[in-house]
């Protein structure tokens, strides 16, 4: 039986579940917060898709996870669920010529998003190229020397959020969706982890939780959001998501913000006075792969 039947055909036992589950004998000798816990995780366990979910059951979700958070690491987090705010569509420029391969920008998004240290997981991958040389099949994301490399330049891919995602049709339990201001999200709890959404991105941008992952209680970013940030497990796939914890709060997202050169250019593609509007009317821009239509709204230029 698959979780969503699952779902259907326990929703109405999840209730006496969560009491049986504080009752039993195996946790008969658990402390009073082992017992909320695993209640909390029952519960957890049995709620339905976030894309579906009322504004009352998002609420208890972010209720029972922040909780969990303090019984399990003792920390205290914030969970929003801020939703897109209209007249918005995000939009990111990335400006070869000034990018001189620091890669501040992917520690600042390793912190921001709560990464796993142990396997070194990173969203953003910086590219050394030969100069005229677009070729990223056999370009250097690795590169441990002084930069910048004379004879080289530098680019870096992130997940895109296209205008036509190919990773999001091909979930079979909708498990990744794209909301209204263009950020294609996951819900973490209904991946399945098939990685069908790996195997359809052309751009390199998901990555898959081969173990749970790690973060030191004392690196966590607390302030978190239920499609972004917020501790992923085992077994399921993940992504950027232009630090939606950030931007829906009319920050910049943790890369952007970090990069000491300005090569990063982020804002309101609906916004005609926002710097990315002039930088795509004013500035000789390409994109990735344009002819696999995906459309996506990340812009590569140069001065």
């Amino acid at each position: 039986m698959d979780r969503r039947r699952a779902l259907r055909t326990m929703a109405g036992a999840a209730a006496a579940g969560s009491q049986l589950a504080a009752a039993c004998s195996p946790l008969s000798g658990a402390t009073e917060g082992e017992r909320e816990a695993r209640v909390l995780e029952w519960e957890e366990y049995f709620k339905g898709n976030f894309a579906l979910m009322s504004d009352e059951e998002k609420a208890a979700t972010v209720r029972r996870l922040e909780r969990l958070a303090q019984l399990r690491r003792g920390i205290d987090t914030h969970i929003s669920t801020t939703e897109a705010q209209p007249g918005v569509l995000f939009g990111y420029a990335f400006n070869i010529s000034k990018c001189m391969g620091f890669r501040n920008c992917v520690e600042a998004c390793v912190q921001e998003n709560n990464l796993d240290r142990a396997t070194g997981t990173h969203y953003i991958r910086i590219f050394e190229l030969e100069d005229g040389v677009i070729n990223l099949d056999y370009a250097d994301a690795t590169f441990h020397h002084q930069v910048p490399a004379q004879g080289h330049f530098y680019l870096g891919t992130q997940c895109f959020q296209c205008a036509n995602p190919p990773c999001v049709p091909v979930c079979p339990v909708r498990a990744t969706w794209q909301e209204p201001d263009g950020i294609v999200v996951v819900d973490y709890d209904w991946c399945i982890g098939c990685r069908y959404c790996m195997a359809a991105c052309p751009y390199w941008a998901r990555r898959f939780n081969w173990a749970e992952p790690q973060v030191p209680g004392d690196e966590l970013n607390p302030n978190q959001h239920y499609l972004g940030n917020r501790p992923r497990k085992s077994g399921v796939v993940e992504k950027c998501t232009y630090c939606i914890q950030r931007s829906r709060e009319g920050r910049l997202p943790a890369c952007a913000e970090a990069c000491p050169t300005g090569a990063r250019v982020f804002g309101n593609l609906l916004d005609p006075d926002s710097e990315i509007r002039w930088v795509l009317e004013n500035k000789r821009v390409f994109r990735l792969k344009e002819d696999l239509y995906t459309q996506p709204r990340f812009w590569y230029f140069t001065d």
